[in-house]
Order: C-alpha cells, then sequence, then structure tokens
C-alpha cells in the first residue's frame, strides 16, 4: 500500500481533499504535526465529505515520531527542488511519499538527508507559483499507482 505524508499540511481543504484522493486510491495518509487546522474543521470535512472513515489517516506529533512509528523502508521527497522527474522513479508499493506545507515546502535539513534520486519533481513553466498541494499529490501518487498496475 503506497503512503501519502503532508508533513505540517496547513490548509485543511487541501488536506480534505488528499484523504479523498487516498480513500479512492487505497493510499494511507500520515500528518505531521503540527497541523494548521484542528482535524474536526469544517472545510476538512466538507473537502474530504464522508471519506474520513474510508482510509487510515494516521497522525505524527513531529517528523522523527512519524520515523519511528511509521518505519518506512523508503521517503520519497517531492519537492519544487528536487531535480529527477516523477516519472524517472521506479516506485515500490510501500513508498512513502511525502510533501511539504503549502506555503514553503519541505525544509531543507528533509531535503539533505534524501538521496537527490528520491527527490521527485513535477515539471512545471518557470516563474510561476507551483501547483497546489491536493494536485501534485493526485498527479505522483497516480504516477506510482500507474507503475504498480493500479493494485
Amino acid at each position: 500500500m503506497l503512503n501519502i505524508v503532508l508533513y505540517e499540511p496547513e490548509i485543511p481543504p487541501n488536506t480534505g481533499n488528499i484523504i479523498r484522493l487516498c480513500a479512492n486510491s487505497g493510499a494511507k495518509l500520515h500528518l505531521i504535526k503540527p497541523l494548521g487546522f484542528e482535524l474536526d474543521d469544517k472545510n476538512l470535512r466538507r473537502a474530504g465529505l464522508d471519506y474520513r472513515d474510508l482510509t487510515q489517516v494516521i497522525v505524527h506529533k513531529n517528523f522523527d515520531a512519524f520515523i519511528s512509528n511509521a518505519k518506512p523502508k523508503r521517503v520519497i521527497a517531492c519537492s519544487t527542488k528536487g531535480t529527477t522527474s516523477y516519472t524517472n522513479i521506479s516506485y515500490k508499493s510501500d513508498d512513502f511519499l511525502l510533501f511539504g506545507p503549502e506555503t514553503r515546502g519541505l525544509p531543507k535539513e528533509i531535503l539533505d538527508k534524501t538521496p537527490k534520486e528520491l527527490i521527485a519533481r513535477i515539471p512545471m513553466r518557470k516563474n510561476i507559483r507551483s501547483l497546489n498541494l491536493s494536485n501534485a499529490v493526485a498527479i505522483i501518487l497516480y504516477e506510482a499507482w500507474r507503475q504498480l498496475k493500479f493494485t
């Protein structure tokens, strides 16, 4: 099962949309605190609708707790600072796809600990703001799932 990891997400509708995406794809969702909202936020509920019961959402108190509790074999950091196209990674069914907060992305200390070939980037035009978080998660998650023959 693929895993989506949101590091300190800030915008409730994005997380709600990602809950729905995880429910539809069978991915597990990990949220790393601090969160920019409460899990019972009405905007989160509206975007996630009734999908929260259809996917596993695990909340971790910080990044170290996530590593300790989830024990990921491989983390793929998804960042505009990456040099590896998300399509050039061979995904595995137990991968953890890590995304940063909407306003600042993943911190340098996490990117520095990640092998360059595992920092996935979505190609975009220069001098344009990056994609919405839930759109970026959908693009990379569906590429990983496609490679795994949608199993």
